[in-house]
């Protein structure tokens, strides 16, 4: 059986030490989880701060973007082994968010990946589709090319996570039902299937898109969905540790 996961993407929100007292939260909260794993994406500025307040604990630390090269005249960019100093053990690429405002392609999502994966951190690799794709009824073509594409090249997949998040339902409150989710899950599955084989019956595949502990119980009781990638909801304990729990005694 795949251990679940649940990610908290913070996007721009907190300083570091509203980021330092929402870790200790989650820390606390987490302490007793036997199974699943806990993953947590403060913004740059809190990565060092947050590491050392989750040191010990289940909680695992996340960026939540890199570049693709070692250094250089990149302004405003961080590289991957600034984010291994901070203690980070995963990175998330491709979030729609820095698709549709940073204009980032398939191509950029890939040389993450693979940079990522040389440098030994763990890829939670994003794909979706937006409002006007799905209404066209291209899903599996744009989600396909995504995931194609992103892992084009990459011959092990033990450090890649794959996040499902429609882009209609990120921060709209809008949430895919169990069915729509579960469809393009199965989807993803039997792409990753073609490219590794069995390997791909190991891969995590994750939700995203205004999940809530209020939504995530019908989500997480279908096959293919191994957890949670979370938005909003991650900025508040008790949301945040409600679908932790849900997910735990499901799963």
């Amino acid at each position: 059986m795949r251990n679940w996961i649940v990610a908290g993407n913070w996007k721009m929100h907190n300083t570091i030490q509203e980021s330092v007292t929402l870790a200790k939260a989650i820390k606390e909260g987490t302490k007793d989880i036997k199974n699943g794993e806990v993953i947590i994406a403060p913004p740059f500025t809190s990565l060092y701060s947050v590491g050392d307040a989750i040191k010990g604990s289940k909680v695992s630390l996340a960026a939540q973007n890199m570049h693709y090269e070692d250094k250089g005249a990149f302004t405003g960019e961080i590289a991957s082994g600034m984010l291994k100093d901070t203690g980070c053990t995963y990175v998330i690429i491709g979030h729609s968010e820095r698709r549709k405002y940073f204009h980032e392609q398939d191509n950029d999502v890939n040389l993450k990946v693979k940079k990522a994966l040389a440098v030994g951190l763990k890829s939670i690799m994003c794909v979706g589709e937006t409002d006007e794709e799905r209404v066209k009824g291209i899903t599996q073509s744009v989600v396909g090319r995504q995931v194609k594409q992103g892992l084009s090249g990459v011959e092990k997949i033990d450090n890649i996570v794959i996040a499902y998040e429609p882009v209609w339902a990120i921060g709209t409150g809008k949430v895919a039902t169990s069915n729509q989710a579960e469809e393009v899950h199965k989807f993803i599955r039997g792409i990753l299937k073609d490219l590794y084989g069995n390997a791909a019956n190991d891969i995590r595949i994750l939700y995203g898109g205004s999940v809530t502990k209020d939504n995530i119980g019908e989500l997480i009781g279908m096959e293919n969905i191994d957890g949670a990638l979370v938005g909003g909801a991650s900025l508040k304990p008790d949301a945040f540790l409600g679908i932790i729990q849900q997910i735990s005694a499901k799963k």
